[in-house]
């Protein structure tokens, strides 16, 4: 308990409060890492976490389990779901974790002389056990780890716009070397100039409901 109380304390400095999901996120962390048998939080490059959301979630995670975007073992998938998987480095074992469907009305059973529901869940998600917390299941990657990860180090050129592609992110289309957004995957569009008149660039799909 000493320890948890720690953890929320330096995820809490984050966000000068805490909150029930700072508290989720802190406690996954703990759990993802001890189903896969490594004592977190890891200081080294043993584990990986995909996180399938951010915000303050993200930040429970990250002190618990001790891994981090720095670092290139902490990976954000935004399905806007407050759920991670984590990965041992190692012996590439995979499993999920993500809040059980009612620990909301599960809270109020670790907290019956609290009113407020915010503060239930706040109290009730730091003393409920793991299993009653957490469904936690094996699971598959459908990509490669070694894709994953990638091989630090490894520059290229886009041939297109001539930016630097770091980490084998590169797309190889009709021969040519490609950053993603170049090769069509941008979640960004930017303006062209003609005569000094910027004109609109369209993705296809805006164009089609256009059309």
């Amino acid at each position: 308990m000493a320890e948890l109380t720690a953890l929320l304390e330096m995820s809490a400095a984050r966000h000068t409060h805490l909150c029930p999901r700072q508290v989720l996120g802190v406690r996954m962390g703990l759990a993802g890492a001890a189903h896969l048998g490594i004592e977190a939080p890891v200081s080294s490059k043993r584990m990986l976490v995909i996180i399938e959301t951010d915000g303050c979630f993200a930040d429970g995670i990250e002190v618990s389990s001790g891994c981090s975007m720095g670092h290139r073992t902490l990976r954000v998938e935004d399905y806007g779901k407050v759920a991670a998987t984590f990965i041992d480095l190692h012996s590439e074992q995979t499993v999920r974790l993500a809040p059980r469907p009612g620990i909301r009305q599960r809270a109020l059973a670790y907290a019956p002389r609290e009113v407020r529901r915010y503060y239930t869940q706040l109290q009730g998600y730091q003393s409920m056990p793991v299993e009653e917390l957490f469904d936690i299941r094996p699971v598959a990657l459908r990509v490669p780890l070694a894709e994953i990860t990638s091989r630090p180090g490894v520059r290229v050129d886009c041939a297109i716009c001539g930016e630097e592609i770091i980490n084998q992110r590169e797309v190889r289309s009709h021969g040519r070397l490609l950053c993603r957004a170049c090769a069509g995957g941008a979640y960004y569009t930017q303006p062209e100039i003609r005569e000094g008149i910027p004109v609109a660039v369209f993705t296809f799909e805006e164009m089609s409901e256009v059309w």
